[in-house]
């Protein structure tokens, strides 16, 4: 049973490597794709309850990094000579004293090890793939049942439209 204090840890830019249609995105833009998949994880965050933190590795980028809500997310671009992984080893040490699970998505085998030893719980891309996709099509049916009921006009409208109009509504947009 997932609680509202459970935090998900994303290894951005693993995420945007492993999915493949993140991946071919960035091949053309890089800026787009992130903001593909913060919409993603944004819709995830508001299905499951659990609090997403995505990070972004800048270990190579001069400056003190930032962190900053996008989609009602928390985005972290780590601060110089600090790389991913080891803002979320960081995090996971300092979030499981205060949160029931943390839960790291990463693909990166040596990152899930760490985190594992330190009592998180991890997640493949795969998997977080699998179940942001599963959580889509439940949100769909949810969406389909009651449109026929309420609201004549949704009926005309498209899936991709609704869900940014129920972003909109959740004021992640």
């Amino acid at each position: 049973m997932r609680r509202r204090d459970d935090v998900l840890l994303v290894d951005g830019y693993n995420m945007i490597g492993a999915w493949p249609m993140l991946s071919k995105l960035s091949d053309i833009d890089l800026e787009d794709a992130r903001d593909r998949l913060l919409e993603m994880l944004a819709d995830y965050q508001g299905f499951t309850g659990i609090k997403v933190i995505v990070v972004f590795d800048a270990h190579q980028v001069p400056g003190a990094g930032k962190t900053f809500k996008q989609h009602r997310i928390t985005v972290v671009f780590t601060k110089e000579k600090e790389t991913a992984d080891a803002c979320i080893e960081r995090l996971a040490s300092e979030l499981r004293l205060r949160s029931r699970d943390i839960h790291v998505a990463t693909s990166d085998m040596a990152e899930q090890a760490v985190t594992f030893g330190q009592g998180a719980l991890r997640k493949s891309a795969r998997e977080l793939l699998i179940e942001i996709q599963q959580n889509r099509k439940a949100i769909e049916r949810k969406v389909e049942q009651s449109s026929g009921v309420r609201n004549e006009l949704d009926g005309n409208l498209s899936m991709d439209v609704r869900m940014k109009l129920e972003r909109m509504r959740r004021g992640q947009m």
